[in-house]
């Protein structure tokens, strides 16, 4: 760990210190070829002289393949270095907040949770199909900048980091609950471990606490590896059932139940948060209108919510009046007309009636849906029709 800010690393000019980690220190700092400010991220290298050597092979190594990214949500590399006993990398200069904080100082909606996530997937498709996994995915990784917009960052960082957990476990405090179980075990580590680190940080945000916990490091790891957690929907009521499923898939213990790649994840996603903004809307719009058949006294006509009435109706139903307007409620009042009326004799009242819910329901919708339902609208008017031509017809 560098006690002192020093002067420079490479060509670029330290001008102050932005914060410390266990791995190292990050700097703002100025590139004077280019008169842009950067970034520099030190990370100290092993004390072995052996292992020193394999850990900077690997992180100019895997840093090359993280440079070759380029993509919104990935935090863009500009230069790497060996400085004394660390080594360091330029970046792009983020003004934005980490996730973790974030979550430290508020709660999430459901809505924009999807949103985050949905753009890290979209991200780590990206890079597993130029083979490169991230292996330390997690909610310090992820800034949040200005406008919503996702960047991940420590592309290139994690295997030096995690390859050195032999001789400095206690430094790996902040990462274990956020590992796959077979990150956990010491296995093959590939795209599907930053799936389920991703799960992870999904049921984090969530509910506000991730699915794994542990009274130290051991027992963490094996609940990692052994513990289903409750569907996030226990804790958060707001989370859809889908979510619980997708959350379900990306945790699953064993890779190949999980989601095969991240855009398949983030296909889902997408669905989710689709869902989730129609629940929205519905519970913004949402309306009845009640069929009565007597209605306040001297009204004699159809109850809606507030006192008001329409003529023309003779049966209790409700009609829900949303963008998710359920024509087989329309159907099922009009079933209820022909038991009550007959096919025999009844044939011209029931298509009067049918006319008359019909028009009565245009207004009550044109009144408080205009724009929203005009096209479902149009809809029960034409069931109402064929209906009411089937009957007089057949």
């Amino acid at each position: 760990m560098i006690d002192e800010t020093p002067d420079r690393f490479g060509r670029y000019v330290i001008d102050s210190e932005l914060g410390r980690g266990a791995m190292g220190v990050v700097y703002r700092a100025l590139d004077p070829v280019l008169d842009r400010t950067v970034a520099v991220k030190t990370i100290a290298l092993s004390a072995d002289p052996e292992e020193r050597e394999r850990s900077e092979a690997r992180f100019y190594q895997e840093a090359k393949a993280a440079g070759g990214l380029n993509h919104p949500a990935i935090i863009t590399i500009h230069d790497v270095g060996r400085e004394g006993g660390m080594v360091w990398m330029a970046m792009e200069l983020l003004e934005g907040t980490e996730l973790r904080h974030l979550l430290a100082t508020e709660s999430m909606s459901v809505e924009r949770a999807l949103d985050v996530v949905g753009q890290v997937a979209d991200a780590l498709a990206y890079a597993h199909e130029r083979g490169v996994v991230h292996r330390d995915i997690k909610p310090a990784n992820i800034m949040i900048l200005r406008g919503g917009q996702v960047k991940i960052m420590d592309f290139g960082i994690a295997r030096l980091w995690i390859s050195d957990v032999k001789t400095q476990t206690g430094m790996l405090l902040g990462s274990p609950k956020y590992m796959s179980p077979e990150q956990a075990m010491g296995g093959v580590v590939d795209r599907r471990s930053d799936i389920f680190s991703l799960g992870i940080v999904l049921y984090e945000m969530l509910t506000g606490a991730p699915p794994f916990a542990g009274k130290d490091v051991t027992q963490l790891l094996y609940n990692v590896s052994t513990v289903v957690p409750p569907p996030p929907s226990v804790t958060n009521r707001a989370v859809p059932e889908m979510v619980d499923l997708v959350l379900a898939k990306a945790l699953a213990k064993d890779p190949a139940d999980r989601y095969q790649s991240a855009g398949e994840l983030q296909a889902d996603l997408l669905a989710c948060r689709y869902e989730v903004s129609q629940l929205a809307v519905v519970a913004s719009n949402d309306a009845t209108i009640r069929l009565d058949p007597q209605g306040p006294a001297g009204d004699g006509g159809r109850t809606i919510s507030g006192g008001n009435t329409l003529a023309g109706t003779d049966a209790a139903v409700r009609l829900p009046v949303s963008r998710r307007f359920d024509a087989a409620v329309a159907l099922a009042y009009l079933e209820h007309l022909a038991e009550r009326t007959g096919v025999d004799d009844g044939s011209a009242t029931l298509a009067a009636r049918a006319a008359t819910l019909a028009r009565t329901t245009r207004k009550r919708i044109d009144r408080v849906q205009r724009k929203t339902d005009a096209l479902l609208l149009s809809g029960v008017v034409a069931v109402a029709g064929v209906i009411a031509f089937l009957i007089v017809y057949l």
